[in-house]
């Protein structure tokens, strides 16, 4: 059974839960909806139960590609500064093998996705519920065959020609670089046919003279913290990243956060960048894929259309400006396009 499938369960459980309640607790709980039970239920196994039907082909891949996802994986999927790449280190050998030589090569260091991706059910998955990372689940079923068949073009596996389709899509699983090099002996593939279940690992409960709290088993000592600089701030540069300072000493984080007064309620401004996952992509004061707000804010200060050009390069989006790696556009109305100008053109206060 798959994880969204044992969520379903879950969910269905309490909403029968919620529904013997009402008696007693009027208005509380009801029974899922077929809609909302279909939006959960779209988990695809590698034996492609699940896939919906549909349709895209390379060239339309390339299209959605640049648009949408070659910011953070470069134009032919090799990548930038902000993730590994994509394709590369697989080779005809590998298609006509199934297994992946350059995996045992000591030599080649390098691991990309397509040299450990073992089914292809792996990548239209993925891709469907967590791309773009900026608004995941936003790209359509047609849209997610497209990038996934430009990603197995990419990597050598279909012709520049093909049409990805639920109807051969097994076809190619069968030329994946990597699809002898994964063993479903294991207890997360239960199920005949899939795997041996059962767990992968057993323990037992402890039920009595248990330690009321447990004990850290791993720590850094004193003399070792700050030893190679702050870790903290060595963290990739991807996402909300948390790290110890360990130019301090430890807990002096904990009591200067406590020493700190609550921050004020954010400003409607804030609050839409933080809702639209603005920050996954840019710091308040630093670079993390794009520019901080701030340094946005200082290049324009004293621009007298300075609203009107911000606004519109949010909406558009491009590159050149702050570098090769594009923003992609961002589908926001033009008020709140507006509102967050106005907001780093006046400085971008916290």
């Amino acid at each position: 059974m798959s994880s969204s499938r044992r969520l379903l369960i879950a969910a269905l459980s309490l909403a029968a839960a919620g529904a013997h309640a009402q008696g007693a607790y009027p208005g509380i709980g009801r029974a899922a909806t077929e809609a909302e039970v279909a939006a959960w239920d779209i988990d695809v196994r590698p034996d492609f139960k699940g896939l919906p039907a549909g349709a895209g082909s390379v060239a339309k891949g390339m299209d959605v590609w640049e648009a949408k996802c070659a910011s953070c994986h470069g134009v032919f999927g090799e990548s930038n500064e902000v993730f590994s790449p994509l394709v590369g280190g697989t080779t005809a050998a590998d298609i006509a093998s199934g297994r992946v030589a350059r995996l045992t090569d000591p030599a080649f260091p390098g691991r990309t996705t397509f040299m450990k991706l073992s089914s292809v059910s792996t990548l239209w998955d993925y891709i469907r519920r967590a791309m773009p990372w900026n608004a995941p689940k936003s790209l359509t079923v047609d849209e997610t065959y497209a990038v996934t068949a430009y990603l197995l073009n990419l990597g050598g596996v279909v012709p520049e020609a093909f049409t990805l389709t639920d109807r051969n899509i097994a076809d190619v699983q069968a030329r994946l670089p990597n699809r002898n090099g994964m063993t479903t002996a294991h207890g997360l593939w239960p199920g005949a046919g899939l795997g041996r279940g059962g767990a992968d690992v057993n323990a037992t409960a402890c039920m009595k003279d248990c330690a009321p709290e447990p004990r850290v088993a791993s720590m850094l000592p004193e003399h070792a913290r700050n030893a190679h600089g702050n870790l903290a701030q060595q963290n990739r540069l991807v996402g909300a990243q948390r790290g110890a300072d360990t130019s301090r000493p430890a807990g002096a984080a904990a009591a200067v956060a406590a020493a700190v007064p609550a921050a004020p309620p954010a400003s409607p401004a804030v609050a839409l960048t933080q809702r639209l996952g603005c920050a996954v992509c840019h710091g308040a004061d630093r670079k993390i894929v794009g520019p901080g707000f701030t340094e946005v804010a200082r290049r324009h200060a004293g621009r007298a259309d300075a609203v009107d050009y911000l606004a519109a390069k949010i909406t558009a989006g491009g590159s050149g400006v702050w570098g090769t790696i594009p923003m992609p556009a961002q589908p926001i109305t033009s008020d709140d396009a507006k509102l967050i100008a106005q907001w780093i053109a006046n400085g971008a206060a916290r």
